[in-house]
């Protein structure tokens, strides 16, 4: 069952990317809820790169959205939950969950707007330990992040195919993107031209991920569009400094740091599994965390499974069920 909630965000209200502050916010509910009387752990999905709270919940026939796999899972013995789907698509793509001064209080909106309004509404168990984060791809960062930094919010988290290790998933795609800009003659021309197609190419990809990364993670308000590109157009050389603003926000580098280390160490799950094909070298950035993970002895789970990055949402139905019964201690 999915309910449809439409919010008025305090926090995006004005924000410098000029998105919309009113947002709706999906919401499933187990089959049993409204004639159950109890109350339900929550799971927070955040969607991927380009993508939508209700563009994960909706799904297709080939790849069912999350409502319709969480009803089989709860057949097939899964403790019921509800799951909310958050909308945080922005002028860039996205914006990794993160508060910049290019985009917006993404962080905010869904820690500290989004989740008290959730509590409110529903028959929730409004407690840290009682609500996870989850998703792919850029959900998978966003889920590993705000575990990290949000440990009030959150008390268990599942990343699949998680933005880490810049160096291997973002850094390739640099000069694709120099060369894509240049030939559109500057970067205001490109995000034009962008902006103005009705079908955008997937030609474009390198191009707007590394602008929608850099509205995240450097934003300076004395550039262009508000943000900092990590690389010259020009000549492709890195900016150190910008490039710098980018590993303070990478899991691989932030769990480096001691508060990092005790918010992982007080959640009750710490996931993540990557396909051994990932066309964004995702699985080298798993496999790096994993070691630091070990290194530091903080106690989680990892999984490798033959598969690249794209139409992965099969792998819910390995995490759904172990965050759910993390969450009720089981």
């Amino acid at each position: 069952m999915l309910r449809i909630l439409n919010h008025t965000s305090e926090v995006l209200k004005g924000n410098p990317a000029a998105d919309p502050h009113e947002r709706e916010v999906w919401v499933y509910l187990p089959r049993r809820y409204e004639d159950s009387g109890a109350r339900y752990p929550v799971l927070w999905c955040i969607a991927g790169f380009t993508g939508t709270g209700s563009m994960t919940a909706v799904g297709n026939r080939w790849a069912p959205g999350l409502p319709e796999r969480m009803d089989r899972l709860i057949e097939e013995g899964c403790p019921p939950a509800i799951v909310a789907f958050p909308d945080c698509f922005t002028r860039w793509g996205g914006s990794q969950y993160v508060n910049s001064a290019a985009i917006g209080r993404y962080e905010d909106y869904l820690c500290d707007e989004l989740v008290p309004l959730i509590d409110a509404e529903f028959r929730t168990l409004a407690a840290r330990d009682s609500r996870a984060i989850f998703g792919k791809s850029s959900g998978g960062y966003g889920a590993v992040r705000l575990a990290m930094l949000r440990p009030d919010v959150f008390g268990a988290f599942a990343c699949h195919s998680g933005d880490m290790a810049f160096g291997h998933c973002y850094a390739p795609g640099f000069g694709a993107t120099a060369a894509r800009i240049a030939k559109a003659g500057s970067l205001e021309q490109w995000v034009a031209a962008f902006e103005s197609k009705e079908k955008k190419s997937s030609k474009d990809f390198d191009a707007i991920n590394t602008i929608g990364m850099a509205a995240a993670y450097s934003p300076d308000p004395d550039a262009l569009f508000g943000f900092a590109l990590p690389f010259d157009l020009e000549t492709g050389a890195y900016d150190a400094s910008v490039w710098r603003h980018w590993l303070d926000n990478d899991p691989v580098e932030m769990i480096e740091r001691a508060d990092c280390q005790a918010a992982l160490r007080s959640m009750r799950l710490c996931y993540f599994d990557c396909g051994s094909k990932d066309e964004y070298n995702l699985q080298l950035g798993q496999r790096l965390m994993v070691n630091k993970l070990e290194r530091l002895g903080i106690s989680h789970e990892a999984q490798e499974f033959p598969d690249d990055h794209r139409s992965i949402s099969y792998r819910y139905d390995v995490s759904v069920p172990k965050l759910v019964a993390a969450l009720l201690g089981e």
